[in-house]
């Protein structure tokens, strides 16, 4: 049975960072292209990043140079480094696989405002 588990979140001022990471289980991570994704207060869920298998990693536009993607294969795990928090990236945030999308976990709430 595949569960999704994202953890991280929290309400923090403009400028501040969080890490956000996501554990897996029922699939291997590794061998897919995986994702974050988020949905902010009254908004569609959007893709934010994603790092195929190989690691090559792609981001919108609105969080290129602040936001860094990475994966850790043998934990199964799958990470999102927020810099530089704006008050637009309030948001849940959700891991899954990138395009084909397994059930979503809970996500975890990101909050920044000051």
């Amino acid at each position: 049975q595949v569960r999704l588990v994202e953890f991280g979140g929290g309400l923090v001022q403009p400028g501040a960072s969080l890490r956000l990471s996501c554990v897996a289980s029922g699939f291997t991570t590794g061998i897919y292209d995986m994702a974050w994704y988020r949905q902010g207060p009254g908004k569609q869920r959007e893709l934010v990043a994603s790092i195929t298998s190989g690691g090559s990693t792609s981001y919108i536009d609105a969080v290129k140079g602040r936001f860094a993607i990475s994966r850790d294969n043998p934990k199964n795990m799958v990470h999102l480094q927020l810099n530089n928090l704006k008050s637009e990236d309030t948001a849940v945030y959700y891991c899954n696989r990138h395009g084909t999308n397994y059930a979503w976990g809970q996500g975890t709430h990101v909050t920044v405002s000051s």
